[in-house]
């Protein structure tokens, strides 16, 4: 017992005296405890990159609202950013100065939603909430329909004004953008949960923000 005891002391005071590294100490058992590495400790300190391509309906509004994308990448995220006008994409890269690494997927990921016709408002919550992902479909795979078929089931799903799809996103707190077939939300709000009746899911769908203010 004695012994157990003058051990202990004696780890203690190594570990004391040393100051290498945290300890924490659980049912009188000390663990070592590691800080998080930072992104460029990681791959022997090279830099990790993402590649979000435009589509070139989506120019236009990229360059109208660069700026507000870049300020919360750049700023905020601390991630790199630029436009590649030759290979028609967005690139992204981490810097020395990236708290954490999950930060270039959150980027990706928001551009990658802004390119899918969202807007700028709903699409930061990408960065701001680390349980939102982008779903997408098409109308084929629910239920093949053409020409006028096609855009009355995009019509019933917006509904007049809209009210279908606000209600839609305000009783599953996501975002929708009626395109091809989109959605971002939290996990069991979109795209893994589809209706069991084919008629209600029929055109592009997209969905965003799980904690957004309800839409009149």
């Amino acid at each position: 017992m004695e012994a157990g005891r003058s051990a202990t002391a004696a780890g203690k005071g190594e570990s004391s005296s040393s100051g290498a590294m945290a300890v924490d100490a659980a049912g009188g058992v000390e663990k070592p405890r590691f800080e998080a590495l930072m992104p460029s400790e990681m791959k022997g300190g090279r830099p990790q990159f993402r590649k979000v391509p435009v589509p070139q309906h989506r120019f236009a509004p990229l360059k109208k609202a660069w700026m507000d994308i870049y300020t919360p990448v750049y700023e905020h995220m601390k991630i790199d950013i630029r436009m590649n006008l030759k290979a028609r994409r967005v690139e992204l890269k981490t810097r020395q100065d990236t708290p954490d690494v999950s930060n270039l997927q959150k980027c990706a990921d928001f551009v990658h939603a802004f390119m899918l016709g969202f807007d700028i408002a709903d699409a930061v919550a990408l960065l701001r909430l680390d349980d939102l992902y982008v779903d997408s479909f098409e109308i084929k795979d629910v239920k093949t329909l053409r020409g006028e078929h096609l855009s009355r089931a995009i019509g019933r799903l917006s509904g007049k004004g809209g009210k279908t799809k606000y209600a839609i996103e305000n009783s599953t707190r996501t975002r929708i953008s009626l395109k091809k077939a989109i959605a971002i939300g939290s996990s069991g709000k979109t795209g893994h949960e589809k209706p069991k009746s084919s008629t209600q899911w029929s055109g592009s769908v997209d969905s965003v923000e799980r904690s957004a203010e309800p839409r009149r």
